[in-house]
């Protein structure tokens, strides 16, 4: 009968491949003989070939790498076993990035052919154990990436007065290719963010960017508004990755307490490269035509996705060590062809060895979700947190309005032109740059700030370290920025007032989307761990399907309002909304533990 050996430790983050903590014995399964496992002190990802020492139990994890092996095959020093064969029942163990492997192996007595070389393991390294370096990359490339789909979402305005002259459609109807590229933006994470759970981050980012490079082409080569808007929706479906889940990339690489700065330059670039979008697009459709807007669009896109391309690497944990055990299984598969059968593995008692034939299993592969579950749950996460989902797509609505309200405020207010319509949206760019710069140094008064708000309940026990409520707690100061800058901007935009007071109502308010933004992806990370792409992708569709709605009703708003009824009404709304963290960190621990997906992984 087969075994099967676990040295799983209770992690906060379940079944990824991760052991912090007490080692626990594997779940009993039919047909196999399971048994305690034997206590090992903790050790960084080991390998066949990175064991040196006598004995399993006096690893030593602070020995750098190439101290630790000499070159050689540890089969040609060890004591010879023959009770082994080809025949000889394997024994299963579970395998973490923590797990010791075996460094004595039973050798022939009649074979004198060296045995196969170990495989290469580095690719397969825990992400939260890559260097520093190799994380800052990471993020900086996602962060371009982001700033791309953010830049190409902003940029398709501007050249909306030469695509109404071209095929003789009115405005609101060239606008819906706005809408299509957010329902593409929507829709498409709700399946690729969970696929890219079981499956890999790297093959989703590549499938899905060559998607992307393809329909800005598309774009700017249609001849038709029919196939611009299905060409729109198309390369949303593409661009939507480099937003959903990039925080799910951060949330492989960086532990709850080091997450808050990449978040903020993730964030900072999906702001960033929203104001830049117009900007640079009014600028080019002033000058040149109007397709040119579609081809700078191929030209970045393309940069960046070939980049992804070659530098990105898998950051899934759980993918990772899968593939860890597949090299190893397979290493050990040659080996035994060769001749070299078994290793010399720790007994039950801990204090002899055992000669066996093992593979190794990964716990996340025997208790993988089925796709189709991953996207129901990623389907109704957002109604579990409705309210929450409701204060950032208000938030992000109000952005995508922007695209067409700021171009006919200050064309109507102050007579602007297609290019200086466009200038304008570099107030929003300078908002998300200084409310990225503030959102990292303040991060450090997060903890003290929550406690404080928590005051205001008695009785209410203060949030920890470990709590997901801290992160909203720059959210509380910081979001009622939003109806600042709509109300500022709704009673500044006078002939009477220069144009550049508004403007500074536009940075406050772009200041206020930031707040909610990066709180919504630091909270959701923290709440779903290793689902956040899912839990991320939830949010995605509320606050795109809600942008794609927006930018449709702006004339009838602003026309029927006027510009200071309009905004004063948008800010009305975003004053109630600004309620939402204030309710979280207050009431957010007992609202988690009523959520039986939340309390279940947290």
């Amino acid at each position: 009968m087969k075994k099967l050996e676990a040295s799983e430790r209770d992690a906060g983050i379940p079944n990824d491949g991760r052991v912090q903590g007490k080692q626990q014995t594997a779940e009993s399964q039919p047909g196999v003989e399971h048994h305690d496992s034997i206590e090992k002190p903790p050790i960084r990802d080991a390998s066949p070939h990175s064991i040196s020492s006598p004995s399993l139990n006096e690893q030593r994890a602070d020995i750098p790498y190439d101290e630790k092996y000499d070159g050689s095959d540890p089969s040609t020093s060890t004591t010879i076993h023959t009770g082994l064969n080809g025949e000889s029942p394997i024994t299963y163990h579970y395998l973490h990035f923590a797990t010791p492997l075996p460094f004595t192996s039973t050798s022939p007595s009649s074979v004198s052919s060296p045995p196969p070389p170990c495989p290469d393991l580095s690719p397969f390294t825990d992400p939260l154990l890559w260097s520093p370096l190799r994380k800052r990359f990471a993020v900086y490339l996602g962060s371009a990436a982001t700033f791309v789909a953010a830049y190409n979402a902003g940029s398709y305005a501007p050249p909306a007065a030469g695509m109404v002259r071209e095929f003789a459609a009115s405005e609101v109807a060239v606008l819906t290719g706005i809408t299509s590229f957010c329902v593409g933006f929507a829709i498409t994470p709700m399946v690729l963010a969970p696929l890219s759970e079981i499956q890999g981050r790297y093959p989703v980012f590549v499938g899905a960017g060559i998607v992307f490079e393809a329909f800005q082409i598309a774009c700017a080569l249609t001849p038709s508004l029919a196939g611009m808007i299905v060409a729109r929706f198309l390369a949303g479906c593409g661009s939507s990755v480099f937003s959903s889940m990039i925080g799910g990339v951060i949330s492989d690489l960086y532990s709850s307490n080091e997450r808050n700065t990449p978040m903020a330059l993730f964030a900072g670039a999906a702001i960033f490269g929203t104001g830049i979008g117009p900007l640079a697009a009014s600028a080019i459709a002033q000058h040149l035509p109007w397709r040119w807007v579609f081809w700078v669009q191929s030209i970045t896109c393309g940069v960046v996705v070939l980049a992804v391309i070659l530098f990105l690497k898998e950051s899934r944990g759980s993918v990772l060590l899968s593939k860890k055990a597949a090299a190893l299984n397979k290493w050990y598969e040659a080996r035994e062809a060769a001749g070299y059968v078994g290793f010399d593995m720790p007994d039950e008692s801990g204090c002899g060895e055992v000669s066996q034939r093992i593979r190794w299993r990964v716990k996340a592969d025997e208790e993988r979700e089925s796709l189709m579950k991953m996207i129901k749950i990623s389907v109704w996460r957002p109604i579990l947190v409705f309210f929450f989902s409701l204060w950032v797509s208000f938030a992000w609505a109000v952005l995508y309005l922007t695209f067409a309200s700021l171009p006919l405020i200050f064309r109507t207010t102050y007579s602007f032109n297609l290019q200086e319509c466009g200038a304008v949206f570099a107030a929003m760019s300078i908002g998300g740059i200084l409310a990225s710069y503030l959102a990292i140094v303040q991060d450090s008064h997060a903890l003290a700030l929550a406690r404080f708000f928590t005051r205001l309940r008695p009785g209410h026990p203060p949030p920890t370290q470990e709590d997901p409520e801290i992160r909203l707690a720059i959210a509380c100061l910081h979001s009622p920025l939003l109806p600042i800058g709509l109300f500022w901007l709704g009673w500044t935009a006078n002939p009477g007032i220069h144009w550049f007071v508004p403007c500074i109502g536009i940075t406050i308010a772009t200041m206020g989307i930031y707040a909610v933004y990066l709180a919504a992806f630091n909270y959701l990370a923290d709440v779903y761990h290793k689902y956040a792409s899912s839990a991320l992708a939830a949010q995605s569709f509320c606050r795109n399907m809600m942008g794609a709605v927006f930018p449709l009703v702006t004339t009838a708003l602003f026309g029927g309002l006027g510009i200071g009824g309009a905004c004063s009404m948008l800010g009305g709304i975003a004053m109630l909304l600004a309620l939402v963290p204030w309710v979280l960190i207050l009431y957010g621990p007992a609202i988690r533990r009523r959520s039986k997906f939340a309390s279940e992984i947290m």
